[in-house]
């Protein structure tokens, strides 16, 4: 077991400067609005889908689902957030052993019962080289950190894993209000500008059915979206998108974008 696991991706994905951070995420915050800001009470989230590539690329977009969370601040205690594997050829779902989950803002602590508890019944197994180097998961934190007051992480990664197997997972994990869901996933990868809206248009519009076959062509994530969309459908909770864009929208250039989306499970 390792007492931390260190940030991987500060100061190329986000600032590495505390200062530099918060600033950049508060403004993202603050350039954003989200529905619940009108009406509070539209809105008391139980998951998000938000992207993951580094913030100058999708920070806008992810900044519109953590913005919905401002009126549960204080409710929030456990987050559990689940992104694909990009390191490592994985088989399954992988958990940390750290105790700690490191940014640049602080640490924030690992639900380590959660996760010896999915460890004993073998849904999880424990993989720290599929954690190292990660982005997926750690891109969220400075988020949550900015967003909400003291709350432990349970931190997932998702290699070749049916939907069920999310699924399961999520059953398991799903608690009361105290507990937020986070599906992290970048959607459609390298196509022209417009190719990439078209085809995340249709994404979208899967995600919004709550049609639980998304492909790894159209969102990295989608095993893990899978699993959500399919539990949260059996719940019968409502889907809100609150953005899609790509980064030919923000900070690249329209020749190979990655298409960004925001989601809001209620």
């Amino acid at each position: 077991m390792i007492a931390t696991r260190t940030a991987a991706v500060a100061g190329t994905f986000y600032p590495a400067d505390p200062a530099a951070l918060q600033h950049e995420v508060d403004e993202l915050l603050a350039g954003t609005c989200c529905d619940v800001d009108a009406s509070p009470n539209v809105y008391r989230p139980k998951a998000l889908i938000v992207p993951h590539a580094g913030y100058r690329f999708s920070g806008p977009t992810a900044a519109t689902a953590y913005r919905c969370l401002s009126p549960m601040s204080r409710d929030i205690s456990r987050v559990i957030v689940i992104g694909p594997c990009h390191r490592i050829p994985l088989r399954g779902m992988a958990a940390p052993s750290a105790a700690n989950f490191q940014t640049p803002l602080g640490d924030v602590p690992v639900d380590r019962q959660s996760i010896d508890k999915l460890v004993r019944q073998a849904l999880v197994t424990v993989n720290d080289d599929a954690h190292q180097f990660e982005h997926s998961i750690e891109v969220q934190l400075p988020f949550l950190q900015r967003v909400l007051h003291e709350f432990t992480v349970v931190p997932l990664v998702v290699g070749n894993t049916p939907r069920e197997q999310v699924t399961d997972v999520l059953r398991q994990l799903w608690g009361s209000v105290e507990t937020l869901i986070v599906i992290s996933t970048d959607l459609s990868h390298y196509h022209h500008y417009q190719d990439a809206q078209r085809l995340d248009k249709f994404t979208s519009a899967m995600i919004e059915g709550f049609d639980s076959h998304l492909t790894s062509e159209q969102a990295c994530g989608s095993r893990a979206v899978n699993g959500l969309l399919k539990l949260a459908e059996e719940a019968h909770l409502k889907l809100h998108t609150l953005d899609v864009r790509n980064s030919g929208d923000t900070a690249g250039d329209r020749d190979r974008v990655v298409g960004y989306g925001a989601y809001v499970i209620y």
